[in-house]
């Protein structure tokens, strides 16, 4: 039998966002929000029912890492006075005058999770409800589940350690109040099979943990349970040589992403443990070469005994959209490549079937069509261009003409902004009659003219309203475009999109991501047209708003034949033209977004240096072009800067703006630390929290960050973009900011 890692959550029709958004909205009951839950749960395990288990506890209405959280107790004292699902959204979102909690990349993913907040005066209270009555769904329904559980080093490794408390006294405290959470569940079942997820041992060696593994994991196996830790996104050699000496049951590994996971494999068979081996893709979305992965299966059975290897996922499914089989439009050659959740599943059954009894009659014509799915794709025309490819092998620019210090000269004269100057990071509000406007027109319902009409209105009235409360720099507000990358995507050959391909960001954030099949090139102008007439409208600057080459990359199902970087490149030549076009319109100001360029990052060390280089050198590539007179922006999200701070220099943006708002000005500090020249934009409220800030908040933000930088180096800006928050919010918390910045300036 195989199994799954985990499952996408959000639903097939993303019955999940839909269920959130209608209860903070008011419009659904608590109890009818956890019936659709409860719903999507046993539907979701009808797809498992054929694999060893089925994966309970996968399931979040949130995050499974605030679900830890709540289930050790591990509250804020901010949120203590609140209860049930009122506690629980208010940590992922803000509540009254309480901060949410931090949220950031799980590892290299674009999935954000919440940052626990720990601290040596936590009162640990156990809750394991939740956990158990999925479990115990489940068993109803006459399935054998396993339970999902992000394993003790992952998460106290990935939480926010307060109050100044050191490592091991927060390990111990904790320790002991996960120890009773598996004490409750153990009294579930007496053939309990426990999942742990441990991906945090892909990133090598950790000097405050390592040490502890061995200890932990006995003891933990000797509660009595199956136990089976996992690891995944990339090699884990050094974990999996400790849980060799273990008494846990089964090791996960993916053999995808962490091929050198090869080398454990001798030790594996000598430890007797079972190998749960990662060899279906968690993370992408080609239809799998079966052929190939049933021949290196042979191989580790070679030095592994058969029996003991259960075939598995990568990782979890979560970063896959949910089935295609409600995409219609899609060119059918192209959606015949693809494999997203459930047929994953169904590649899986199909591998362990032909890995365990032979390629028989009854796997005999579905093995066949894998096969020749394949090879069809690659030799297919659609996936070459061959003018693409030689333009790669020309050489370009990969370097601003002027340096920094004379650029940015140059561009106060031209520009003739103010100190602390105010601006937005891009978007406003989708509204929903902007989003009916858009669907309609793509469905053929309007015309160009109506369609063209109404993003005209919707760019006035945004020049108009920042006009009115002051802001320095305005945008244009993004109205034409669905997703940053997406709209980006749709005007670039060699995407394809799906309809239904949504995967989950963030609680009810879904991102519905493009699909990179072929060579890359960008035929016309992307933005020239709305840019232009925004700018036509004001006589302040109107930033040109791109997304850069590595964002749209890492946000992005990216093609496996050939290497990423070689597709990075062909994007970047893309944007480059763009620019180009914008600044010849007269477009003074390109804000480049790299909000995905830390998430790319590999987890192992040793393997930063080569994605730094073709990432740097992508985004050179885009912005060499610009004139010593135009202002490049980017922006960065959710990011921890103290590695990457050298290549920030070296991307020789002249302002970059970064989200800080829920960490005070820490991740400014490291700016200051190593003398970075080059102009700053803080995030100095929250956009993604519905909370409106006050003007005595932003204030009190701007002079954190003004401990920090000086404020001829400042601009003032939220911490993101504002298309997920709605307009009641944007306009008092943006006119906040504008007479907040006004008293400091009037100050300073």
């Amino acid at each position: 039998m195989s199994i799954i890692i985990g499952f996408p959550r959000v639903g097939e029709h993303r019955e999940l966002k839909k269920a959130l958004e209608g209860f903070w909205a008011g419009n659904l009951t608590q109890s009818q929000l956890l019936r659709s839950a409860k719903e999507l749960r046993a539907k979701h395990w009808s797809y498992q029912k054929n694999l060893e288990y089925v994966s309970v506890n996968d399931f979040s209405l949130y995050d499974n890492m605030l679900d830890l959280a709540c289930a050790l107790g591990a509250i804020p004292r901010r949120f203590r006075a609140y209860k049930d699902l009122e506690l629980y959204f208010g940590m992922a979102r803000g509540l009254k005058e309480s901060v949410a909690c931090e949220m950031t990349k799980w590892f290299n993913t674009n999935y954000h999770y919440v940052v626990p907040e720990l601290s040596a005066h936590d009162d640990y209270k156990i809750d394991a409800s939740k956990i158990i009555l999925e479990y115990n769904e489940a068993k109803a329904l006459g399935y054998r589940p396993k339970i999902n559980l992000i394993g003790l080093f992952t998460f106290v490794a990935l939480s926010k350690i307060i109050d100044g408390t050191d490592f091991d006294t927060i390990f111990t405290n904790l320790k002991q109040a996960y120890f009773q959470l598996l004490d409750e569940l153990k009294k579930l079942d007496t053939t309990l099979t426990i999942q742990f997820e441990e991906p945090i041992f892909a990133k090598g060696t950790d000097e405050r943990f390592y040490s502890k593994i061995k200890e932990v994991y006995d003891q933990i196996a000797a509660k009595g349970f199956k136990t089976i830790v996992v690891s995944y996104f990339e090699q884990s050699l050094e974990a999996t040589d400790i849980l060799c000496q273990t008494n846990i049951e089964g090791i996960g590994l993916d053999f995808l992403y962490g091929e050198k996971n090869l080398s454990s494999l001798e030790l594996l068979a000598k430890s007797g443990k079972t190998l749960y081996a990662g060899i279906i893709d968690g993370r992408n979305i080609w239809v799998a070469n079966l052929e190939k992965k049933l021949q290196f299966l042979e191989q580790i059975s070679q030095k592994f005994p058969k029996d003991k290897i259960v075939l598995s996922t990568s990782c979890s499914l979560l970063h896959t959209p949910f089935s295609k089989d409600s995409e219609t439009n899609m060119d059918k050659e192209i959606l015949s490549w693809l494999s997203f959740a459930r047929e994953k599943i169904q590649e899986l059954e199909l591998l362990e079937s032909a890995f365990k009894n032979g390629i028989n009659e009854s796997i005999k014509q579905s093995w066949e069509q894998n096969k020749a799915i394949n090879q069809n794709r690659k030799i297919s025309p659609k996936i070459n261009d061959k003018a693409t490819q030689d333009r790669l092998l020309t050489p370009g620019k990969t370097q601003r003409e002027v340096a920094f210090k004379d650029r940015i000269k140059l561009q106060h004269q031209e520009l003739a902004y103010p100190i602390l100057p105010t601006t937005t990071i891009g978007s406003f509000p989708q509204t929903p009659q902007l989003r009916a406007l858009r669907q309609d027109f793509k469905k053929g319902q309007i015309n160009s003219d109506i369609y063209e009409k109404g993003i005209q209105d919707y760019i006035k009235d945004c020049i108009a309203f920042q006009e009115e409360i002051g802001l320095d720099v305005l945008v244009h507000g993004e109205p034409e475009r669905n997703d940053m990358v997406e709209y980006f995507g749709e005007q670039l050959k060699g995407f394809v999109f799906s309809q239904n391909g949504w995967v989950q960001s963030y609680g009810s954030r879904c991102v519905k991501p493009p699909i990179i099949f072929g060579d890359v090139s960008r035929p016309a102008p992307m933005t020239l047209k709305w840019a232009t007439y925004a700018q036509s409208l004001t006589k302040k600057i109107v930033k040109g708003m791109l997304t850069g080459p590595v964002t749209i990359l890492n946000w992005s199902f990216v093609r496996d034949d050939i290497q990423r970087s070689a597709v990075c490149k062909q994007i970047a030549l893309g944007i480059a033209d763009e620019i180009d076009d914008l600044q010849n319109a007269g477009i003074k100001i390109i804000q480049v977004d790299e909000a995905a360029f830390k998430e790319g990052y590999p987890l192992r060390k040793e393997n930063v240096k080569t994605y730094e280089e073709w990432a740097l050198l992508c985004f050179k590539t885009s912005t060499s072009v610009a004139k010593p007179s135009t202002q490049i922006h980017t922006h960065m999200c959710y990011s921890e800067f103290n590695d990457i701070i050298k290549t920030i220099e070296d991307l020789d943006a002249d302002v970059i703006s970064i989200e800080t708002a829920r960490s005070g000005n820490e991740l400014l500090k490291i700016f200051a630390q190593v003398g970075y020249s080059h102009e700053v934009g803080p995030g100095v409220y929250d956009i993604h929290s519905p909370r409106i800030p006050t003007q005595e908040e932003i204030i009190k933000q701007i002079k954190l960050l003004l401990e920090v930088l000086p404020k001829e180096q400042l601009w003032i800006n939220p911490d993101c973009g504002l298309k997920t928050r709605k307009w009641e919010e944007v306009k008092p918390s943006l006119k906040n900011l504008v007479q907040a910045t006004k008293q400091i300036r009037d100050k300073a």
